[in-house]
């Protein structure tokens, strides 16, 4: 994958999460790159892309979670989980809040 394709399909990742997010009542800032998620308690979740691997990359007090695109979904390297059900998750567990992307 070129850098151009795979920051085509980040932008595309990043729009989505952000449109979820614009829909609910969850507190983020986002600069394209990077993601923060933040939650009342003060915890947060990062989004951001790694340009360099190719991936998009999850932190979170649980961890972190890196994904590749794979069979057209973003798919976690080591644990296989998909990036949205892994995200509606976190967000979850931080805020209570049922998300969908």
């Amino acid at each position: 994958m070129t850098e151009n394709e795979f920051n085509t399909l980040a932008d595309t990742a990043f729009q989505r999460i952000e449109h979820a997010l614009d829909a609910s009542d969850i507190d983020y800032d986002s600069n394209g790159m990077v993601m923060e998620i933040e939650f009342d308690d003060g915890s947060k979740v990062i989004v951001n892309r790694h340009v360099p691997n190719r991936e998009i990359w999850l932190a979170a007090r649980s961890g972190g979670f890196h994904f590749g695109w794979q069979n057209d979904a973003w798919i976690s390297q080591r644990e296989g989980d998909e990036l949205y059900t892994k995200l509606t998750a976190l967000i979850q567990s931080g805020s209570g809040s049922d998300i969908r992307f």
